[in-house]
């Protein structure tokens, strides 16, 4: 039986650049074992931060050492040119975190190709990247999530007039404190916690030059609960797990700094807790068209009993330690099955 060529794509043009190196060389590494070694063949493709694809020993190199290459000696007429084994891929499997390449513009870039792909399409990527398209998603499809206020770089970078009113709207609507996102960065990238009428112009301020859309949310007093869905059109949901960490909240340093932040899978909670976060992240899943596979993360208020769906994410990290592949562990589905699956799925799809 001949083994399926399967096109591994990562690094790409986000600063999430060295985060996609690290999940490709654990998902190249699970695919030449076993039962996967005699089914796959894998051609490593590193596209460099400034948009160049290298395929072959540059790219597996690149894997072997995790560590990006250099742009210095590129030539600008490289952009957008192909290496040519890129026409033996059967299967890609892109693991692009943040914009440029879970947003959906791979995506369609690969649609074009008429190759096969993992994950989710055009519609689910960009949707599932953009924190207010999706929560305009969430809403229609009536899931509970906190209250929030969506603006753009231009109310922010206006008159001065315009922007102290701004805040103040903010302010009354939301109350402190709130946290202010780029609607458009993974990783936590660009988010802050505000307490005052002065931390929020700063932070606003920050995330304009970040992204021209904005979303700002009213804080909660909660635990951080998330869910792995796995599949199609009948995905499946995984255990729920818990994240805790040191610090005010589960910024960037505090989720890729060792020591900062733990994961407990699963969770500690009421069995009707789990089956209800089960639940809603797989209508999530369905809400923004997903694929494949999907991280959705939630708020649980335990007082309350309340639940909020915080954020889905389409193209989690994918290292062995990463939660996406712990949670599919703990529910029986070990790393090497698991990245089997979803070639498998996107064979399907």
């Amino acid at each position: 039986m001949a083994k399926i060529r399967v096109g591994l794509l990562f690094g790409g043009r986000s600063g999430e650049h060295e985060v996609s190196i690290n999940s490709a060389a654990a998902i190249a590494q699970a695919l030449q074992i076993g039962e996967n070694g005699s089914k796959y063949d894998i051609l490593p493709v590193y596209i460099q931060k400034n948009g160049v694809w290298l395929a072959g020993d540059t790219a597996s190199k690149v894997l072997e050492t995790k560590t990006p290459l250099s742009t210095e000696d590129t030539n600008p007429s490289q952009l957008w040119q192909f290496p040519p084994q890129v026409q033996e891929v059967e299967v890609w499997v892109p693991v692009l975190h943040g914009p440029n390449g879970e947003d959906g513009t791979i995506q369609g870039l690969l649609r074009l190709m008429q190759v096969p792909f993992v994950g989710s399409g055009v519609l689910g990527s960009a949707v599932g990247m953009d924190k207010i398209a999706m929560k305009m998603a969430f809403a229609q499809a009536g899931l509970p999530q906190v209250k929030y206020r969506a603006v753009e770089r231009s109310q922010v970078w206006s008159n001065p007039c315009i922007f102290p009113k701004l805040c103040d709207e903010i302010e009354a609507d939301l109350g402190y404190p709130c946290f202010v996102k780029p609607a458009n960065l993974g990783s936590s990238v660009g988010i802050a916690k505000v307490r005052s009428h002065s931390e929020l112009e700063t932070a606003l301020d920050s995330a304009a030059s970040y992204d021209r859309r904005i979303v700002i949310e009213a804080g909660v007093n909660a635990r951080e609960l998330e869910c792995a869905v796995l599949g199609n059109d009948n995905p499946k949901a995984s255990v729920v797990g818990e994240v805790t960490f040191e610090g005010d909240f589960y910024d960037y340093e505090t989720k890729y700094t060792e020591g900062r932040s733990q994961i407990h899978i699963p969770a500690n909670l009421p069995d009707k807790i789990v089956t209800q976060i089960q639940e809603m992240a797989i209508q999530a899943f369905k809400t923004v068209d997903a694929a494949g596979l999907a991280r959705v993360d939630f708020f649980y208020v335990e007082e309350t009993e309340e639940i909020y769906l915080n954020e889905i994410n389409t193209l989690p990290g994918f290292t062995k330690f990463s939660m996406y592949p712990q949670l599919w562990k703990a529910t029986g589905i070990n790393f090497e099955q698991l990245v089997d699956q979803l070639v498998q799925f996107a064979l399907e799809k």
